[in-house]
C-alpha cells in the first residue's frame, strides 16, 4: 500500500537509504505524516535537504519507500522457515495470519491509521502500490511452489496470489471494526483463528 512509482536516477543502493527512512519512520511516529516535513527528515537523518530532493520529490515519497520496506519486513518475517514435515501450504497460512496480526500491531501502521488514514485509502479503493505489488510477487512464488509439492490446490498462481492479499488485506485493515473485546468469540484472536480456517480451506487441495 504505498506509491507505485520508478526510481529517480542517481539513487543509491536501497541498502543506503536506511539512515533517511530511519529518520522518516522516527517523525512520522513522533507527528504523523501530514505534519512530516522534509526539513525534519533532513535533520534527523543529518543530511541537505538537496540530498533529499535528488532522491525522492516529497514526503509522500519518502513515506511509499519506508511502507515498502517495513510491510515487506513484517510479511517476510512472519513466515516459518523451512523445515522437515512443513509443507508450503502450512507454512504460508501460518505467515499470513502471524503476518496480519503483526502489521495490526506495527508502530507506523497504528500512527498512520490514526493520524493519516486517508493515506491507504488509495491502495485500498484504486490502485496497488509497490508493497503490495513486492507482497504479490512473494504470495505467488509460494503458491507456485505449494502446487510443486502438492499442499496448493491448482490454480492461476497470480490470481490465487491477489485473492489471498484481498482476504489478509481486509483482515489486517479492517479487523477493529468487527471485533468486541467483551466477547471472546469476538476477539481480534477469535478473528485470526477465523482467518487460519479461511486460508486452510482455499488453499487445500
Amino acid at each position: 500500500m504505498t506509491p507505485n512509482r520508478h526510481n529517480h536516477s542517481g539513487r543509491p543502493d536501497p541498502a543506503g537509504n536506511d539512515a533517511v527512512l530511519d529518520a522518516v519512520r522516527d517523525c512520522v511516529l513522533a507527528v504523523g505524516v501530514r505534519r512530516t516535513t522534509m526539513t525534519d527528515v533532513a535533520r534527523r537523518a543529518g543530511v541537505s535537504r538537496m540530498t533529499l530532493y535528488r532522491r525522492w520529490p516529497d514526503v509522500r515519497s519518502l513515506v511509499g519507500d519506508l511502507m515498502t520496506r517495513e510491510w515487506v519486513a513484517v510479511a517476510t518475517g512472519a513466515v516459518p522457515g523451512p523445515r522437515a514435515g512443513l509443507d508450503t501450504r502450512t507454512r504460508m497460512v501460518e505467515g499470513l495470519v502471524a503476518g496480519v496480526a503483526a502489521f495490526r500491531d506495527h508502530p507506523l501502521f497504528r500512527k498512520i491509521v490514526d493520524v493519516d488514514p486517508e493515506l491507504l485509502l488509495p491502495y485500498v479503493l484504486d490502485r496497488r502500490g509497490a508493497s503490495q505489488e513486492a507482497l504479490l510477487e512473494l504470495l505467488a512464488r509460494s503458491v507456485r511452489e505449494g502446487h510443486t509439492d502438492g499442499s496448493v490446490r491448482p490454480g492461476h498462481p497470480e490470481r490465487q496470489a491477489r485473492s489471498l492479499l484481498l482476504v489478509v488485506q481486509s483482515f489486517a485493515l479492517s479487523l477493529r471494526t468487527m471485533t468486541d473485546e467483551d466477547d471472546a468469540e469476538l476477539s481480534p484472536a477469535a478473528f485470526l483463528a477465523e482467518l487460519r480456517t479461511v486460508l486452510e480451506r482455499t488453499l487445500t487441495p
